[in-house]
């Protein structure tokens, strides 16, 4: 399994991008940026995008991808509230056309909204995905996604504190994680529905304590106007509990 961040922070620059991530190049993960990181023959090899939420911020480049993709059907896999946003918001036939219907300009859908139910797993282009409730606004979920042979990660899409119920339903060997905030804004993240590296860490000893084990951590939805904070104390907590976290940038990969 490769993952390839195209987008990694909360807001966009000339060098940061929204959140947006591919696996093995055929799924993508999150729509902040999909398509200005990529060449068209890159967005032709993908063959679905899982949203975690309806934020503008996390849907943004679905309509554009679908427009420039017209000669195909692309799932879109999300909790029916999130499909229900991008239909009423975006690809509404106002300020996109309805890609999904046969009767936009196109003459046929170009997309397919596919809902999730929580906590059931099912095969998306050969990988099991399960979706779990986050702890965010608009029904927020994290995505559990396997590949065919057995590499796991755990992307929490945006959250805030108080992931126990969710740990002992997943098993990952890496988790990309929420970490919005440094420590000094703590209840600003709190109460948006964010984690702060100091919220990281309790959450990361929960799992501990729940599975017995820690995976990997890549750290994503930086704010860059807080970023050398956060990395700072994103090093602390992987030093104090002994495991791999790191912030994530776009253009790196990861293998599992």
């Amino acid at each position: 399994m490769i993952i390839r961040f195209l987008g990694t922070h909360n807001a966009e620059s000339k060098n940061t991008r929204l959140v947006s991530f591919l696996i093995d190049d055929v799924l993508a993960v999150d729509a902040g940026s999909l398509v200005s990181e990529l060449t068209f023959p890159e967005q032709r090899k993908i063959k679905a995008i899982l949203l975690s939420h309806g934020h503008y911020d996390h849907i943004r480049a679905v309509p554009a991808f679908a427009f420039s993709n017209s000669d195909r059907t692309t799932k879109v896999i999300a909790t029916p509230k999130t499909l229900e946003i991008l239909s009423s918001h975006l690809i509404d036939g106002v300020v996109y056309p309805k890609f999904t219907s046969e009767a936009s300009f196109l003459r046929k859908a170009t997309l397919q909204l596919v809902p999730v139910e929580l906590f059931n797993r099912q095969n998306i282009e050969g990988y099991e995905v399960m979706a779990v409730p986050m702890r965010h606004p608009l029904n927020g979920v994290g995505f559990e996604i396997t590949s065919g042979d057995g590499k796991t990660l755990f992307y929490t899409g945006d959250t805030g504190p108080g992931l126990s119920s969710v740990w002992g339903n997943i098993s990952p060997q890496l988790i990309i994680a929420d970490v919005t905030w440094p420590n000094s804004l703590a209840n600003a993240a709190k109460d948006a529905g964010h984690l702060c590296p100091e919220m990281l860490k309790e959450e990361l000893i929960e799992l501990r304590r729940v599975n017995g084990y820690l995976p990997k951590v890549a750290v994503i939805h930086v704010s860059p106007e807080h970023e050398p904070e956060i990395e700072r104390e994103v090093r602390e907590v992987a030093k104090l509990l002994g495991t791999s976290i790191d912030i994530a940038h776009e253009g790196d990969e990861l293998i599992l």
